[in-house]
């Protein structure tokens, strides 16, 4: 079984975000905060998902007293939070009703493509045994 640093998978996950996997509103990516992982959660949830295994955690994102979009993190089966992502939003922005996702992920949703980028990039920056467990369905041991 490969091993891993959370670190190593952070700047593999961090370097591989671009425009093209986001997922979020244009009203949300023009409110944005200018933090490179504004719209990146819930591909970025996904591919930590299939390499550490665990659940995914989403809250309601509330700005201005309304629901303006959700935000997708992990937990792992030890019941460790891991969210790249949580610099991404603005004074104005909370998070509100937090709970954890029991569906599967929608293979043909339109958040498909955008994870499937992340997915690949990310798989490229990881060692090459990292690959080939990732992609037998097996999660990766992660070196404490």
């Amino acid at each position: 079984m490969p091993t891993l640093t959370l670190s190593a998978i952070e700047a593999a996950v961090r370097a591989s975000w671009g425009p093209d996997t986001t997922f979020a509103s244009t009203e949300y990516m023009a409110r944005g905060s200018g933090q490179p992982s504004r719209g990146q959660c819930g591909t970025t949830a996904l591919v930590l998902q299939g390499l550490l295994g665990g659940d995914l955690m989403v809250a309601d994102v509330e700005h201005e007293g309304r629901v303006a979009g959700v935000h997708y993190w992990n937990v792992t089966a030890g019941g460790i939070e891991v969210d790249l992502t949580r610099d991404q939003f603005t004074d104005t922005e909370k998070l509100v009703d937090v709970r954890r996702v029991t569906t599967q992920r929608n293979h043909g949703g339109a958040g498909e493509q955008p994870f499937l980028r992340l997915r690949e990039r990310v798989t490229a920056a990881l060692q090459p045994d990292a690959v080939t467990r990732w992609s037998s369905g097996s999660a990766v041991h992660i070196a404490g």
